[in-house]
């Protein structure tokens, strides 16, 4: 009764000619390519960095104008799932085809939500310290929320159309599911402190076509875009962890100057190789002070109705986005009225930041799951999963099986385990990566992302 009556709420709101149009989903497929690399994939905590010889381009490749579809770290992921559907497509089409999330993920993004706004009232009656602990499961309710949120982005939360002999319900909810979807991806990601929602909404999908490309996967790209979607969210985060080629942005336009800055550059500037706990250091500090800073953009975009740090983006992005802002400092500020105190936003940004910095269980997988690994014959491996038990995988809600989730990204969050049990060859086995030394080692030395200054053999 309770899906029921959910649904029925997520439909009527999605009818609503205000929501109808919020959100725009790329629906373009990739031309798939075939790569010469490595079938079986390693963790982050399986290679020796010191022996690691990836051979580097000099620069990155000049950009001919001809739009390329897919970059070889994705394509790389498109010829995996060739070769894995070549043998096993009669146990993996059914994932792909018949399972959902709908009495799974959408009952646990509710008890999710629920459980971030009865938190962050309850966190006005504590102390900071207190808080601080109290965000530490906090901040698996968060991850939670983004991984369903994510599920639904790529429509495998709800049945899909290829869903056999559904109910009347289902038959419904297949109708209306673009709309619903929508619903789930806006609504869904409240409450916040800074939310999914912008990276999710314009980031996510161009991620699974861009990651890699050097000639899209830059700060200066990123900020300075005409386009609405961004070329590779991705961006965003690795830009505090990793190395990329290209400028650096956002550019702003202060009288007669131009002046060009980046919060994650600069700490990762302050990085040096072989100290694993200032590099670890460096990068907490300019991620949570990147953090703090878009709870205060998102009240600017709410009251200005533009994002000032995307300046070349259409019309329809930044009213989208202030639609998003506007709701969602409504619900903050609800919170903090509920509360009678300043505090559920400071737990709320706690629990969004957390989960994403060491030594947070779920940072080692945060921060490996695409790097720039090799596996001995100079041939570039781009994403990896990390495998710690079947603790990690509920705590992380199968964001950890990264690999998997790339090359089937319909398949929803509590299936994508089996694709090791189907395809064991494609896939690690071992379940002892040791977390806290997969922190240490990325630390240590930080990577490319995603091979994107290596050179990669196609077919």
């Amino acid at each position: 009764m309770a899906v029921k009556s959910i649904v029925a709420l997520a439909l009527a709101i999605s009818s609503c000619d205000a929501f109808s149009s919020i959100i725009h989903v790329p629906t373009s497929q990739p031309v798939l390519h075939s790569v010469k690399l490595p079938s079986r994939l390693f963790s982050s905590s399986d290679i020796d960095m010191s022996r690691i010889s990836i051979q580097h381009k000099a620069e990155s490749p000049k950009n001919t104008g001809t739009r390329i579809s897919a970059s070889q770290a994705a394509m790389w992921h498109k010829n995996r799932r060739k070769k894995i559907l070549a043998k096993y497509s009669s146990q993996i089409l059914p994932l792909e085809q018949q399972s959902h999330g709908l009495f799974v993920g959408l009952p646990l993004l509710i008890l999710s939500n629920i459980s971030l706004s009865l938190m962050a009232i309850r966190s006005a009656a504590l102390t900071v310290p207190q808080i601080v602990l109290l965000a530490l499961p906090g901040s698996m309710f968060s991850l939670w929320q983004l991984q369903i949120l994510h599920d639904s982005l790529h429509s495998s939360l709800l049945p899909k159309p290829s869903y056999q002999n559904p109910s009347k319900l289902m038959q419904r909810i297949i109708k209306h599911r673009r709309k619903i979807q929508k619903s789930v991806l806006l609504f869904g990601s409240m409450p916040s402190a800074f939310g999914y929602y912008l990276y999710l909404q314009y980031g996510h999908l161009t991620h699974h076509n861009a990651l890699g490309d050097p000639d899209k996967v830059s700060l200066a790209t990123l900020f300075n875009s005409t386009q609405k979607n961004f070329e590779d969210g991705d961006v965003l985060f690795t830009a505090h962890r990793m190395k990329l080629l290209g400028d650096i942005g956002p550019t702003f336009k202060f009288r007669d100057r131009q002046i060009t800055m980046s919060i994650s550059k600069s700490g990762f500037s302050l990085w040096k190789e072989g100290h694993p706990f200032r590099n670890a250091l460096a990068f907490t500090s300019s991620f949570l002070f990147e953090r703090s800073m878009l709870i205060i953009n998102d009240f600017v975009v709410a009251a200005a109705g533009r994002n000032f740090f995307f300046p070349n983006k259409p019309l329809e992005f930044h009213k989208e986005a202030a639609t998003y802002c506007r709701i969602a400092v409504f619900v903050r500020l609800l919170l903090c009225c509920l509360a009678k105190s300043w505090k559920p936003l400071l737990f709320l940004y706690l629990v969004e930041t957390i989960w994403s910095i060491p030594p947070h269980p779920a940072c080692a997988m945060f921060i490996t799951n695409h790097g720039s690994k090799e596996d001995g014959e100079n041939r570039c491996i781009p994403s990896s999963s990390t495998y710690a038990g079947k603790w990690y995988a509920l705590m992380t809600l199968g964001t950890n099986y990264h690999v998997e989730h790339h090359d089937f990204p319909t398949i929803p969050l509590h299936e994508l385990w089996k694709l090791r049990k189907i395809a064991p060859e494609f896939y690690r086995g071992d379940e002892k990566d040791d977390l806290f030394a997969i922190m240490k080692k990325t630390f240590a030395k930080p990577e490319f992302y995603s091979c994107m200054n290596a050179n990669v053999v196609i077919d």
